[in-house]
């Protein structure tokens, strides 16, 4: 067999002519602990005769990749990693376990062990040994671990290291792997310049038109086996190409790009992104590593990169008409409409150019707190898959968007309003939503002073909800319910015309719902004329049933209101027949109830409610003042407080 066709003889050839001493190689060279001779592999090969004598001394035929080296150079000398040299056929022999591995692979199977774990638990035992110098190490063939084409699994075992072996299928692929390492290892020493170096920066250069062009994955698969090379560059694309197809990890790295004074605003807010999330409150302070030595301009814009992606204020601001279409894209983001920010992005990307010819994508968008979150990782994809820069090319397929219609998609079980029991949104019409701080803030009302005003979420670490369940203000009234809500813009009027709402949405509204002691926001919030809607729903459960509250007022009267708790119904005012709880219902199993209610609310009045903003956390937030008004004189308020782990009355 012929190890399919592969030419061991020039490979090795080749490797041996490209050697030059690592600059480890060349401290021992200097101070004469070791010759040039020693040092480089010799090409010696085994003649047939001397292959077949090592298989009938083993008792076994040598798997293809394998015999066929022996073949080509009968052993090689490896200066790098922990192995130093394979031996030649009449030197390898059966390994036998001699540390007895064997039953410590074995105790930790169990039912749940893996193919490949049973497998690695019984190779000690039966793994040719091919090493004959290294740093305790082992380079073993696995005779019982094969593929289709007779292929022998080899696995290299660091007696040192405390971890598994490292596993390739084959010896072909651990010495692809090896001279791949060895040129890695030699890619910064400046006279390190040979045929193989050459075509692995022209696969570089052409992956930058690939990526450029829309043709992204074919673009990795160049830069993933140029990385493997160590060549400069490959590092810094395959890291973008990643960040945008994977989404913003700790591990993101871009190589040298970040010395590049014209990448900062493009990959070090990415940096400092997942820096951020490492180093949240509660967990242990790191230092802020680019990856690269940079110079102080570059270290000290990163520094100020970093305090304002963690305070929220970072903004993703490039040049030319692609930084109008972000700025418009971050307006409507802002307030929930991220389907409509991403079409502005996605019409736009044809006219970003980048500022460095390393440079593939507007990463800066994966940063900014109101836009990143716009960036899925299949839109990110579709980014990638998108001709920038001036290059031609298809254009992909826009991928769906997010928010579903209207409100019926809240009744449904999932990520988003698993946690909570209960939530509560208040809308107002023809109004913008920095004007609800005005009608329903914290300090409005009753001539208690200014509003306070929005404030933007909090940086949370990715797949955290973002609205955790907020608890009364201890210096608070029992009575006490404000909302922190989340704010925004939606839906238009229920006849397709009207300026649309502003809203205010709270997930972790109280479990029990409106009490007697509730007023409804709604009249206060519509005195500026138009009409407010006030939604609170709480899912039913074993200790509670199913409520659902609707108010609407209009010019700062309420017109009707109805609180539905099970099959009991309260009412104020005339309740619109459409609205009607009773007619709604109407054959409805328990399954449909909530669903069909919020039906007949959205089909009302337009309502919506964004669900990529809420879900994100992209949207600002305001603390309302507080839905339930004061005992009057003379009422008793019963309530009860936690302290120390039990009720005080």
């Amino acid at each position: 067999m012929d190890d399919n066709g592969f030419d061991w003889p020039a490979f090795l050839r080749r490797w041996r002519d490209e050697w030059v001493p690592s600059e480890e190689d060349a401290v021992e060279l200097a101070e004469g602990d070791v010759t040039p001779d020693e040092l480089r592999p010799v090409v010696s090969p085994a003649s047939e005769a001397e292959v077949a004598d090592a298989e009938r001394r083993l008792g076994v035929r040598l798997p293809p990749s394998y015999r066929e080296f022996l073949l080509a150079g009968n052993g090689w000398r490896l200066r790098d990693d922990s192995i130093y040299q394979l031996g030649a056929a009449h030197e390898i022999g059966w390994f036998g376990d001699p540390f007895g591995l064997t039953p410590m692979y074995r105790e930790s199977l169990d039912e749940r062990s893996t193919e490949q774990e049973v497998l690695l638990a019984g190779m000690w035992e039966r793994a040719l040994q091919l090493e004959t110098d290294s740093d305790m190490s082992s380079v073993l063939l696995d005779p019982g671990d094969t593929d289709e084409d007779g292929e022998w699994a080899l696995y290299v075992h660091k007696g040192w290291s405390g971890e598994y072996p490292t596993r390739y299928p084959s010896f072909r692929a651990y010495m692809q792997r090896r001279y791949e390492s060895f040129h890695a290892e030699r890619a910064q020493l400046p006279d390190f310049v040979n045929e193989t170096t050459r075509v692995r920066d022209a696969d570089v250069e052409r992956a930058r038109e690939e990526a450029l062009s829309g043709r992204w994955e074919a673009a990795r698969e160049l830069l993933a086996v140029a990385q493997r090379y160590g060549r400069p560059g490959a590092w810094g694309m395959l890291g973008q190409l990643d960040v945008l197809a994977q989404g913003v990890r700790s591990g993101s790295y871009f190589g040298g790009l970040v010395a590049d004074p014209r990448c900062a605003d493009e990959l070090v807010p990415v940096l400092a992104l997942a820096h951020a999330l490492r180093c949240l409150p509660g967990r242990p302070e790191r230092p802020f590593a680019l990856g690269a030595e940079t110079g102080d301009a570059i270290r000290a814009a990163a520094d100020e990169i970093l305090a304002r992606v963690r305070d929220g204020s970072y903004r993703y601001a490039p040049d030319g008409d692609f930084g109008q279409a972000v700025a418009e894209a971050r307006e409507a983001a802002r307030w929930g409409d991220t389907d409509g920010a991403w079409r502005v992005i996605r019409a736009a990307l044809p006219f970003w150019t980048p500022p460095a010819p390393g440079l593939l994508a507007p990463l800066g968008l994966l940063a900014d707190p109101v836009l990143g979150p716009v960036v899925t990782r299949e839109r990110g994809r579709e980014l990638l898959a998108t001709p920038r820069g001036g290059r031609p090319g298809a254009v992909p397929e826009p991928v769906p968007d997010l928010d579903p219609p209207g409100l019926s998609w809240m009744a449904e079980s999932g990520r988003w309003n698993a946690p909570y029991g209960s939530w509560r949104c208040l809308w107002v019409e023809g109004v913008e939503p920095e004007e609800l701080p005005g009608l329903v803030g914290q300090g409005q009302g009753q001539g208690q002073g200014e509003a306070a005003g929005l404030t933007a979420p909090p940086l949370r670490p990715d797949g955290w909800f973002p609205h955790d369940v907020r608890r009364p203000d201890d210096d608070a009234a029992p009575w006490e319910d404000r909302a922190v809500v989340a704010v925004g813009r939606t839906g238009t009027a229920g006849d397709g015309t009207g300026s649309g709402w502003a809203f205010g949405f709270d997930p972790a509204a109280r479990t029990h719902g409106p009490g007697r002691l509730f007023v409804s926001p709604a009249a206060e919030a519509s005195r500026g004329g138009g009409r407010a809607v006030v939604l609170w729903i709480r899912r039913g459960r074993d200790d509670a049933s199913a409520m659902f509250h609707l108010s609407v007022a209009e010019r700062g009267a309420e017109l009707f209101a109805y609180t539905l708790r099970g099959t009991d119904v309260e009412r104020s005012g005339t309740v619109p027949e459409g609205l009607d709880p009773e007619r709604v219902l109407s054959g409805a199993d328990d399954g449909e109830r909530e669903r069909r209610l919020l039906v007949a609310v959205q089909d009302a009045y337009g309502l919506s409610l964004p669900r990529h903003a809420l879900v994100e956390g992209i949207l600002p937030e305001l603390t309302t003042r507080s839905w339930n008004r004061a005992p009057r004189e003379g009422e008793v308020f019963s309530y009860a407080t936690v302290t120390g782990g039990r009720p005080r009355t």
